[in-house]
């Protein structure tokens, strides 16, 4: 007696015999996996709150180093906590526009997390949006004695402090016997030390300017000024 092998196994004839209607109830689509995934992630991971610093104690103050315009939007960010837990879905309800103001205050964000300060991002002693920094002389070298630039309480001098309350600065040095030089670093009026005040854009990526059309538009742009510099060259017979 010969034995006839059957085309499909009981399992996939089950499945061929049931309707399509019925699989896709029980099948969710790639979308949905996907949303389902984004969501568990999201919710397992919340994001994180980085604390203010001495230097960036608030939303506002935030906004402004960064730059571009973004402080305007100070006033629609209820909390600390809500500017660094709103989504760009979330941004963009609120009116954070164009598109690259959502992204740059993003990157800014994560920086922050990361403790990727701009300049002055590692003060430790600051009043009303200024800080004090002072000169530290080292004395191992009595020849040739090395000085530092630290920051001090207001209206307080090195002598006056402990070692404790004293802070290295990064991006600030001294030139000559007692000159503190550095971005955003003003002359105090006795001379000695300089102070940082929080400015406008002081911690701001500048955009680039395009030539010709920038990169993706270069060639184009090129070729037309090259005919309209031969049209205009015929026009005075120098072709």
């Amino acid at each position: 007696m010969v034995r006839v092998k059957p085309f499909l196994k009981p399992q996939q004839l089950r499945t061929a015999l049931t309707p399509i209607s019925c699989r896709a109830a029980f099948q969710p689509s790639i979308q949905q996996c996907v949303r389902a995934a984004s969501s568990a992630s999201s919710s397992s991971q919340p994001p994180t709150i980085p604390s203010p610093t001495p230097f960036i104690p608030d939303v506002q103050t935030f906004l402004t180093v960064i730059g571009r315009g973004l402080s305007q939007h100070a006033s629609k960010f209820p909390s600390w906590d809500a500017l660094f837990s709103l989504t760009s879905d979330q941004l963009r309800e609120l009116g954070i526009e164009p598109p690259r103001s959502r992204r740059y205050l993003l990157q800014w964000r994560q920086r922050f997390r990361l403790g990727q300060y701009g300049i002055g991002g590692d003060l430790q002693h600051v009043e009303d949006g200024k800080a004090d920094l002072k000169i530290l002389e080292s004395d191992k070298d009595v020849v040739n004695p090395h000085k530092y630039v630290v920051n001090v309480p207001a209206g307080r001098s090195v002598k006056e402090c402990s070692l404790e309350e004293l802070s290295r600065v990064r991006g600030y040095k001294v030139q000559g016997a007692k000159t503190i030089v550095g971005p955003y670093a003003l002359p105090l009026k006795d001379g000695e030390g300089a102070r940082i005040t929080v400015t406008e854009g002081m911690w701001e990526d500048r955009r680039g300017h395009k030539i010709d059309g920038g990169e993706r538009r270069r060639t184009e742009v090129r070729y037309k000024k090259r005919i309209a510099e031969r049209r205009e060259m015929r026009e005075r017979g120098e072709l």
